[in-house]
């Protein structure tokens, strides 16, 4: 068996996505390579949670619809997902054929909580699929910590009461860590070296405010939750004003707040970095899942035009070494820099293989001389970067259309000259991104038909496109656009289908405005990820 795939199931509050972690924890233990994807709706109690473990020997980014193994923790996972070929249920609420163990008997008789049913499964789990006790106990360990040994007792509770009905190959690859997109995000944000995060928790980037405030302890980082989005923008920009590399995380309705905040970074200079988690909108949509819907609003926010940069890393390795190049791409050039993320990516555990040691350039230590102008107007239209105090000098930042010295003008020549420098920066950008790898291609790298992508489509996009012989181009960086990259990256394509999670076709709208034009655009509106199967049908439907 070179994959499988395991779903485990219940309700809000029964644990379902610690129980997930538990099996991919289990299934990376085995020697596979893994990927999760949790389920749920907008609800504290209730409602159909379900987390879906695929593991495959060799690199993975996506599920696919079939289901090996079904652990049920009630009856409507048995309804939803009944087609999996082995069940493991509590038989003491459930009515199933399959591998049934009297888990809430066993929680009574142990006096544990009844969350911890979920334990129980996941040792008859690892019965069922021959899984090495030393492996169910291993991970354990590594899942719950201080609070194992109780876990362990009532996983073999479990196992004892199970029954073997098949063998997991084990394989000899070592495991890798679990991270999900929000957890690189946020290495990757300290690895850059950030003073300060800034946050109001917004589904899907809040569990980057829970990791700051996690890697905090015991530093100098600041982490700070404030009352609203619109505190968030202005509290980041005057602690970026003073001195310190501040990110910020929000989701769409948070970032409309945020806008003119944007638009005063783009006139002050001001560097942020900015998370933006998209999800299903308008309005409150669907909180808890996920969208490509938000492009657009990224690559326009704002009024008035100033450069901004646009990344849209697509695995935990790339959210872990973009997000680091995000601080120092947005302090090098003084303007607001977006990652464009979603709960696909975010909220989604994956087997990683960071490097902490990546190269990054160093900060700028240029010294003050003489007296400072803020905005003095240079070739590439980057100014000298100073925080306050300045001997002899004042540090002003002016909203307003502004001369060197931050002082408000509207003389129409001066006026001229402040925009011309805003668009003379962009330009510097532009030039520097094509340092940078800003296309990933993979697949078939000389193949005719290719596949066109952007963030997290990134693993299902890459399995199709090697299953069925295509070329994927997958765009990174998004603004500036790399031109020049994609022009090379397209040689000897023929045709051109475009795969995002959105209704209007946004990346397909942004390729056309630099004259490409694709033959075809495969969208998804539902919320949830594209599974390989879907993908793979829909594609093969288009290229016949």
């Amino acid at each position: 068996m070179a994959e499988f795939s395991v779903c485990i199931g219940g309700q809000a509050g029964e644990g379902i996505n610690k129980a997930g972690l538990l099996i991919a924890r289990i299934a990376g233990l085995l020697g596979y390579r893994v990927y999760m994807y949790y389920d749920y709706p907008s609800l504290i109690r209730g409602g159909h949670n379900y987390a879906i473990i695929r593991a495959k020997e060799t690199e993975i980014g996506a599920i696919r619809d079939e289901i090996d193994i079904l652990c049920a923790l009630d009856q409507e996972t048995v309804r939803r997902h009944g087609d999996a070929k082995l069940h493991i249920f509590d038989l003491d609420v459930i009515k199933g054929d399959g591998s049934g163990i009297p888990a809430t008997t066993i929680i009574r008789e142990e006096g544990a909580a009844p969350i911890a049913r979920n334990t129980v499964i996941i040792g008859a789990f690892c019965r069922a699929a021959g899984v090495p006790k030393e492996i169910l106990l291993e991970a354990i360990r590594g899942e719950f910590g201080s609070r194992a040994e109780e876990n362990i007792r009532l996983a073999l509770r479990g196992y004892h009461a199970g029954e073997e009905r098949l063998q997991l190959p084990i394989r000899s690859a070592d495991p890798l860590p679990l991270l999900t997109g929000n957890e690189a995000i946020a290495l990757g944000l300290v690895r850059g070296g950030i003073d300060a995060y800034v946050s109001y928790p917004m589904t899907p980037s809040s569990s980057i405010l829970h990791t700051m405030a996690v890697l905090a302890q015991g530093t100098p980082l600041l982490v700070v939750h404030p009352e609203n989005e619109i505190a968030v923008i202005t509290i980041a920009l005057g602690l970026s004003y003073s001195g310190r590399r501040v990110a910020v995380g929000t989701s769409g309705g948070g970032f409309c707040l945020m806008t003119e905040g944007v638009s005063l970074s783009g006139m002050a200079e001001v560097p942020v970095v900015i998370v933006m988690a998209m999800r299903p909108g308008p309005s409150t949509g669907m909180p808890t899942y996920s969208s490509q819907g938000d492009l657009s609003f990224v690559l326009h926010a704002g009024h008035g035009e100033f450069p901004r940069l646009v990344i849209a890393p697509g695995t935990p390795e790339e959210a872990y070494e973009w997000s680091a190049r995000a601080v120092h791409l947005a302090w090098q050039f003084q303007i607001p820099t977006f990652i464009l993320s979603d709960k696909n990516l975010g909220e989604h555990p994956a087997s990683a293989d960071i490097d902490p040691e990546f190269s990054l350039p160093s900060p700028s230590t240029v010294p003050a001389q003489g007296i400072y102008h803020r905005y003095c107007n240079t070739p590439n239209g980057v100014s000298p970067l100073r925080s306050p105090p300045v001997t002899g000098s004042v540090v002003k930042v002016n909203s307003y259309t502004h001369d060197e010295d931050g002082i408000t003008v509207e003389d129409a020549d001066q006026a001229a000259s402040a925009c011309v420098k805003l668009i003379r920066k962009g330009a510097a950008l532009e030039a520097e991104m094509e340092g940078y790898g800003c296309i990933h291609v993979d697949g078939v790298d000389d193949a005719p038909v290719a596949l066109i992508c952007f963030g997290s489509t990134a693993g299902v996009c890459r399995e199709v496109g090697e299953r069925l012989s295509l070329r994927v181009i997958r765009l990174i960086v998004l603004e500036p656009f790399p031109l020049a990259q994609f022009d090379q990256a397209l040689s000897g394509v023929e045709k051109m289908i475009i795969v995002e999670e959105n209704a209007t076709g946004q990346l397909d709208a942004l390729i056309r405005r630099f004259g490409y034009r694709a033959d075809r655009r495969i969208g998804s509106v539902s919320g949830r990820p594209f599974t390989v199967d879907d993908l793979e049908r829909r594609i093969k439907g288009v290229i016949r």
